[in-house]
């Protein structure tokens, strides 16, 4: 028998039916030859710092630096179950060999490894490898398996990208905290992002408006601004100081003659976008649809697995491989029919074969997974959620577009004369639209101007004098920020840092949206509307942390060397000595600063090692705690016990649910869950079980999320 893991039980369903498996068992799914079993994400985490020694169960700055040599690692306790029955299976005398079928990248690499670990299992295993969730994808995936081994240098990459996480995270939040008596969140990708944020937050707090005016002058069937030939640059050239000049220049001018003093026409083609890779995707549905990038990446999971429509959206590459010309052929042809008028009208070679650039086709630039495109199975456009379908018309329209030739216009730019004042008049006349016809018409063209040649003349008809100030810095949004985090280390002096930068940024396109919701969550950033800005509080770490934590620099070394470590380029032991070195300094920084700040969300008592929240406590009339029977309160974030101070550990998070797409927790909701057990909304059913709390989303089966309703304080 052979035993199939994969990452998720939608995932399993899928192979289980590709694999004939029907017979269904506690976990697992089974048929004559294989048997199809399923993690819920991680299964198998690091142990925390109180559970590898007791001496840390208290935070106290004489115990650090925390370094093990190898950090032990533990079954999450509330999906013990389904541990238990992978680990029955994959050692059972009969199974021969175990395939690995989670994610295939980095983080389903780790999933399945601490897995394999934890159970203690020895037997043979597989990897399968699929960009697509198609049935054909699957069949594909398992008649080309590769030994499980030459995936150990991605393992090793995982493994200590995993460790270097903790260690840095786990000794820098822990000396920073004891250092200024507020609890702080500290992380190699984190704290660089929230540098990001707090360095707009600053540029916008700092900035000083200036004043100016402009000056339009209406000639015969064209316009023109006023500029300063003197001054170079196009963004500052046409400011005029004071009103009173500028009225001046518009009374000087007023019904005179003006002479066109040049005519530049240039020909300009602006070549099809690229396909997606994850973070353009989410860069561009922020832009155009107003999704976060955490919406964004789950809505194209769901593309990718519930509905077959889409390739592994977990990608960093824009490119396809060469022996992919075929399939994206077909693709094409099978996309719905909505999409055909614009198939058809690809200029198709004579032979019927697609047209393909290296904008497309490239096997270098294809890593472990190739860029986001439909499959070739027709998508269900009928049946799609809303915001599915219009994440999966951006991926269509793109791979369509991607095969049409380049937009082409005429950029005609004119200066005219008058009175010894300049003005200058732009306009646009396309020659080929080109790759533009897939979309919808919903740009502002640039306005045309008349055929007009050197020393023809005009006269002014009328002038228009128009206040202006300068404008701060737009503040970050989920678009803004994640092209920050990609492209992080441009402004690095070390040129060799900034080139390992270009491949790397912050963060990987995987995990980039959860480093931001991370952000929101623990106080550093606030959502307002579209917009992303750094809160006081977020301000007030970056000013502590040191640029060794704080700056793009050091994660692109990291990232530079986790890369070389999946390519077998490096050697981890090496690696993980940084890490260490870098920890130590941490707290050794964090000892020895003399810098203060204040922590405005917090109210601190010095001396005594205590932190009261800003917010008071207020009971909820009504409810009493489903674990003692004493009275349930209120608190900023949390629902919870009064009785917690002599050990009831009741606690529900009023944010718990919301990361997976469930409600934020409120008194109504609180009373409703607390009193029905069983509560339905618009987005799904709370069921509250024993001392789990569960979110299924409407039309699914599973739970999107499962929190416990104990909190273990510190």
């Amino acid at each position: 028998m052979i035993v199939v893991l994969a990452e998720k039980p939608s995932v399993a369903r899928d192979i289980a039916r590709v694999l004939r498996c029907k017979e269904r068992g506690d976990g697992f799914i089974k048929g004559d030859e294989y048997i199809v079993t399923w993690a819920v994400g991680h299964l198998v985490t690091l142990c925390e710092p109180d559970e590898i020694s007791d001496q840390y169960k208290k935070w106290r700055m004489e115990d650090l630096p925390i370094l093990p040599e190898r950090i032990p690692t533990k079954v999450i306790s509330k999906t013990r179950s389904q541990f238990s029955v992978i680990k029955k299976l994959i050692n059972a005398p009969e199974t021969e060999k175990i395939i690995c079928a989670t994610d295939a990248g980095r983080e389903g690499e780790l999933i399945f490894r601490y897995i394999y670990e934890q159970a203690k299992c020895k037997k043979p295993f597989d990897r399968l490898w699929i960009s697509s969730m198609t049935d054909e994808a699957i069949k594909e995936g398992f008649s080309t398996l590769k030994s499980g081994t030459e995936y150990n240098n991605l393992f090793a990459s995982a493994r200590s990208r995993s460790e270097a996480d903790w260690l840095v995270g786990m000794n820098a939040s822990r000396a920073f905290t004891l250092r200024f008596n507020v609890l702080l969140s500290i992380g190699r990708v984190q704290t660089p992002t929230l540098a990001i944020l707090v360095k707009r937050y600053k540029e916008i707090a700092n900035f000083k408006p200036e004043e100016y005016h402009t000056l339009t002058a209406q000639f015969d069937g064209y316009s023109g601004l006023w500029f300063d030939p003197a001054v170079e640059s196009d963004k500052k050239n046409h400011r005029i100081a004071t009103a009173e000049k500028a009225q001046a220049i518009a009374k000087e001018i007023k019904g005179k003659r003006a002479v066109v003093q040049d005519v530049q026409v240039e020909n300009k083609k602006e070549l099809p976008p690229q396909l997606y890779d994850l973070t353009s995707l989410q860069r561009e549905a922020n832009k155009k649809l107003g999704f976060t990038a955490d919406k964004t990446l789950k809505i194209a999971q769901e593309l990718y697995e519930k509905w077959k429509a889409i390739t592994y959206p977990r990608t960093d590459s824009r490119y396809l491989p060469m022996d992919m010309i075929g399939r994206a052929k077909l693709t094409l042809q099978k996309m719905p029919g909505a999409y055909q008028e614009h198939v058809k009208n690809i200029p198709w070679k004579e032979d019927g074969k697609l047209p393909f650039s290296k904008r497309i086709f490239d096997n270098a630039k294809v890593s472990d997974h190739h860029a986001i495109i439909p499959t070739p199975q027709t998508a269900p456009l009928d049946k799609l959620p809303p915001d599915a379908a219009r994440l999966f018309d951006m991926i269509a329209r793109r791979t369509i577009a991607a095969f049409y030739p380049a937009h082409e216009y005429d950029q005609t730019k004119i200066i005219t004369n008058c009175e010894s004042h300049s003005f200058r008049s732009t306009g646009k006349t396309v020659r080929i639209n080109g790759w533009k016809d897939v979309y919808p018409a919903d740009e502002k063209e640039e306005d045309q101007l008349p055929q007009l040649k050197t020393g023809d003349t005009a006269t002014v008809q009328k002038t228009t004098v128009k206040k202006e100030s300068t404008k701060p810095p737009a503040p970050h949004t989920d678009a803004s920020l994640l092209a920050a985090m990609e492209h992080a280390g441009k402004e690095l002096e070390d040129e060799e840092l900034r080139e390992q930068m270009k491949g790397s940024g912050l963060g990987t396109p995987a995990t980039r949206a959860a480093i931001i919701e991370r952000l929101i969550q623990v106080g550093y950033a606030a959502r307002k509307g579209r917009t992303i800005n750094a809160t006081e509080k977020g301000v007030s770490l970056i000013d502590i942390a040191p640029p060794e934590i704080a700056s793009p620099e050091t994660t692109g070394k990291w990232e530079l060397a986790l890369n070389q470590i999946a390519k077998g380029e490096r050697d981890t032991e090496r690696f993980m000595q940084g890490i260490r070195r870098l920890s130590e300094f941490l707290i050794q920084y964090a000892k020895e600063t003399k810098t203060e700040t204040t922590f405005p969300e917090e109210m601190r008592k010095r001396g005594r090692g205590r932190t009261t929240k800003a917010k008071p406590v207020q009971a909820v009339d009504g409810i009493i705690c489903p674990l003692c029977g004493k009275p349930v309160q209120e608190t900023e974030k949390a629902f919870g016990c009064s009785d917690w101070k002599n050990g009831c550990h009741f606690t529900i998070w009023k944010n718990c649910l919301a990361r997976s797409g469930g409600p934020l927790i409120n008194e109504k909701l609180i009373k409703l869950i607390l009193n029905d057990k069983q509560v339905r909304g618009s987005s799904g059913t709370l069921i509250l079980q024993g001392q789990n709390l569960s979110f299924i989303k409407k039309g699914e089966e599973t739970p999107s999320v499962t929190v416990s309703i104990q909190y273990e304080r510190k």
